[in-house]
This record gives C-alpha cells, sequence and structure tokens, in this order.
C-alpha cells in the first residue's frame, strides 16, 4: 500500500513539475492568442512645437505560456515626429521583451511636429512593429499638424490685425493695453494655453461671420481636452477698455469665459455681443461688475453661471438664449441668470436690465429657479422680462414680467448629456411654446443670419425656419 501511494504521488508530482516547466517556456505557435488593444493611434490637430497628449495601446498575452516579442520597432526611427515609451522604456526599437502568461504591456506615444511651411494642417504618419513568433503586427499613427502664430506675454500697443491665415497660440497670457487696439478677422482662430487670459486695457473688435466665425478656446484641440471647461482663463476687459465688439464669435471653455468690469468711459457699451457663441465656461460664461453690455441674437450656454451680474450697471438682452444644462463636466446647480446691486463692501450701485425676446431655461433638479434677483439699497434698480420664456419655481421679486411664458419646456431641437450632444434651436415642434410670440424688435437676423419673421418673430436665439 505505501509503495503504491509513493508510486502514485511521484507521478503527481512529476505531472505538476512538467505542467509548471511548461508553462515557463515560452509560446512558439504563430496562433498564439495575442490581442492589440488598437490598431491605430489618432491625435487631432497638434500645434507645431507643443506637443500632444500622451496616447497608449496594450499587448495582452492570453496564452497560458510566456511570450516573446522578438522585436517592438517605431518604424520611423530617431527621426520620427512620434516618441515611443514600452512599459516606462524610452525607446525606438526594443528587443526581446517578455510577457508573462495572460498579463500585458503597455505602449505609450506621444507626437511633437517640427513647423513646416504649410498654411492648411497636414498629415503626419508613422507606425509601430510588434513581431513576434514569425508573426508581423503594426499599429498605424496618424496626426494632423497645423503650424500657427505663437504669442507668449504678448503686447498690444498700437493697432494690430489677427488674420485667418494661421491659428494664434497664446501662452502666458496677451494684454492689449490702453493705447491697443486688436482687430479679428473672420475665420481667425485664437488658442490659449491653460496660463494664457486675454487682458483688455484698450479695443477688441472682431469681425466674424456665420460661414467664418472667430474663434475663442483652449489650445488643446485633441480629444478629450477639446471639451474640458476650464481649459484657459478667458477674455476680461478691464477698466480703461471702451467700445469692444464682438461679432460672429464663439468663446468656449474656458474658466470665466468673458467678464466685463466697471463702466464704460464713454457713452457706448463697454462690450458689445453679436450672433455670438459662448459654451461650456466652468465658472462663469459672462460675468458683469459695474458696466455697460449690449447682446444681441447670442447663445450663452451650459456654464457654472450663465449670466452673473454685480454691482448694478446697464445691460440689454434681445433674442437670446440664455441655456443650463449639466453636462459631464459642469452641472447645473446656479441659476441661469443672477443679478444683484451690492458688492463686496455693501456699496450699491444702480442697476437697469433688459430682457427681450429671450429663452432662460435649464434642467430641474438643484435649481428652482433660473433667474435669482438681490435688490439692496434705495438706488434705483429696474429689471424687465419682455416676451420672455424663463423656468421658476416661484418668480423673484423686483423684476417686472411682460406676456412672458413660465415653466413650458421651450423644445430645443437635441440635448444629449451622455453623448455631449446640445443644439439649441427650435427646429423639430412646430407647437413650440416661443413660436412667433416674440414682440418685433430691428433685428432681421437671427443667429445663424437667418431671416426673423416679419411680424411675430420666435423668441430665442434661433428663429425657426
Amino acid at each position: 500500500m505505501n509503495r503504491s501511494l509513493s508510486f502514485a504521488a511521484a507521478i503527481f508530482f512529476s505531472l505538476v513539475f512538467f505542467v509548471s516547466c511548461n508553462k515557463e517556456n515560452f509560446i512558439t505557435s504563430a496562433d498564439a492568442r495575442v490581442n492589440i488593444s488598437a490598431d491605430s493611434l489618432k491625435y487631432d490637430t497638434v500645434f507645431t512645437t507643443t506637443g500632444s497628449i500622451t496616447k497608449s495601446f496594450k499587448i495582452f498575452n492570453n496564452n497560458d505560456q510566456k511570450l516573446l516579442l522578438t522585436q517592438i520597432k517605431l518604424m520611423g526611427g530617431a527621426s520620427s515626429a512620434y516618441k515611443m515609451n514600452v512599459n516606462g522604456i524610452p525607446t525606438t526599437v526594443i528587443n526581446d521583451v517578455e510577457i508573462a502568461r495572460n498579463d500585458s504591456i503597455y505602449i505609450f506615444v506621444t507626437v511633437t511636429i517640427n513647423p513646416t511651411s504649410a498654411n492648411l494642417p497636414f498629415i503626419i504618419k508613422d507606425s509601430i512593429a510588434i513581431q513576434y513568433n514569425g508573426v508581423n503586427r503594426f499599429v498605424q499613427l496618424e496626426a494632423f499638424g497645423q503650424n500657427a502664430v505663437f504669442i507668449r506675454n504678448g503686447s498690444i500697443m498700437g493697432n494690430t490685425t489677427f488674420t485667418n491665415i494661421l491659428p494664434y497660440v497664446i501662452l502666458g497670457g496677451l494684454q492689449i493695453t490702453n493705447t491697443g487696439s486688436l482687430t479679428i478677422t473672420a475665420g481667425a482662430k485664437i488658442y490659449c494655453h491653460a496660463d494664457a487670459p486675454i487682458i483688455v486695457d484698450g479695443t477688441i473688435t472682431g469681425n466674424g461671420t456665420k460661414t467664418s466665425p472667430i474663434i475663442f478656446s483652449g489650445d488643446r484641440t485633441d480629444d478629450p481636452y477639446n471639451n474640458f471647461p476650464a481649459s484657459w482663463p478667458g477674455i476680461y476687459f478691464r477698466a480703461a477698455s471702451k467700445n469692444n465688439q464682438l461679432k460672429f464669435t464663439q468663446i468656449k471653455n474656458a474658466y470665466q469665459a468673458v467678464v466685463v468690469l466697471q463702466p464704460s468711459l464713454n457713452t457706448n457699451p463697454k462690450l458689445i455681443l453679436q450672433q455670438c457663441i459662448i459654451d461650456n465656461a466652468f465658472d462663469a460664461g459672462l460675468l458683469c461688475n459695474n458696466t455697460n453690455v449690449l447682446a444681441e441674437n447670442s447663445l450663452i450656454s451650459n456654464c457654472g453661471r450663465n449670466i452673473s451680474i454685480d454691482y448694478g450697471g446697464n445691460y440689454s438682452f434681445t433674442h437670446c438664449t440664455v441655456a443650463a444644462y449639466s453636462s459631464s463636466f459642469v452641472l447645473h446647480k446656479k441659476p441661469a441668470v443672477s443679478i444683484n446691486n451690492i458688492n463686496d463692501a455693501n456699496a450699491t450701485n444702480p442697476l437697469n436690465a433688459l430682457f427681450r425676446n429671450c429663452i432662460i431655461y435649464g434642467d430641474a433638479g438643484f435649481v428652482e429657479k433660473e433667474i435669482e434677483v438681490n435688490k439692496q439699497g434705495n438706488n434705483t434698480f429696474n429689471v424687465t422680462m419682455d416676451h420672455c420664456l424663463y423656468r421658476a419655481n416661484v418668480d423673484p421679486s423686483n423684476i417686472a414680467f411682460n406676456v412672458c411664458i413660465k415653466n413650458i419646456d421651450p423644445a430645443f431641437d437635441s440635448i444629449d448629456v451622455s453623448k455631449k450632444y446640445y443644439d439649441f434651436r427650435i427646429t423639430n415642434n412646430a407647437a413650440a411654446p416661443g413660436i412667433n410670440k416674440a414682440v418685433a424688435t430691428t433685428l432681421l437676423k437671427d443667429l445663424e443670419d437667418k431671416n426673423r419673421n416679419v411680424g411675430l418673430p420666435d423668441i430665442g436665439a434661433y428663429e425657426k425656419q
């Protein structure tokens, strides 16, 4: 009996030893189960010399034996625009890489593109070759490069024009001094780094068109950074600034998109916004402090605070859509429009604000009313909502409402939070509550430069066609 048990034990341990040794051997079959998590890495527009985000893929060994990768090679070698890192080792080629059974390794890739003479975006390609067991597999690399005008800690003291020939990348900030004037032509694109506010002590004039809008945004255009709020500080119109006008201009993904401070130095509004879009600002879309702003046919959407008016001033909003819906990055926790006439020192100023033919709406949940008003002291305080559509469980005091529509969904075309898709046009519902419910004004076009109804136009920035 003991002899039989000893024999059986010997066989058992021999099998265990054989299996263990077998698992320590490398699999050599060309049919080995090897999974590469991506067959290509694609980079959106990368500005020359600034570099990209790091992208990666994994190589999985789905076998019960070790796998030997004969070689991993960046085909462009040292002259490639791409840089490769294999499990923490920067290299252009590496040989004999072991992957344990049922394990994986990471390959990290970045791209830096040298300037060329091209004005239009250009494509930079390369590939990474992966060899094992006589098998050759490739991961393709593709990036869109773009030359740009780089401005670091810039200062404009005279008359300057930004054109649409090349985009502008602002690093460290740009100041238009009180003697400076910046004219921006249609189609110009200004991309600002995370440390780069635009400070306006002089004047900005933006002459965008419907087909060639002016763009202000962060300088990370690659996914997912191209949708991140607070990716750059914003535009700040300070005390000495005057006669600013932006037409067909989009200001996206800032921390505070547009900040306007202190009264105008003349009888003109300090800032005029016409057919503009302010979107996805983390803190404030339009932040005003004791100043004078006129906005027409404009959309201010999905900001931490869409419109915030502090310490009084004079304001006119006509045919604007102020839409506050939660996104993956900014939760709608504050009213879409907040208005007060007081500062931190409890001083007050006169305030006059007119909202005409505007939609002020947002998703329910955190916010009970989309308009918040705080009046202090005995200064003049006039806030009028004329032919507006708004959401509020209780109307705030100190507002004059004239022929307004309350708590009826405006029937925006599409809102899909999961897909980060928001379309604030009124296109799919002929019975939408704001159709033909506005009062006639001198504005004959909408945000998209389409004709408004001659008789009774629609409420909001978009006219249903």
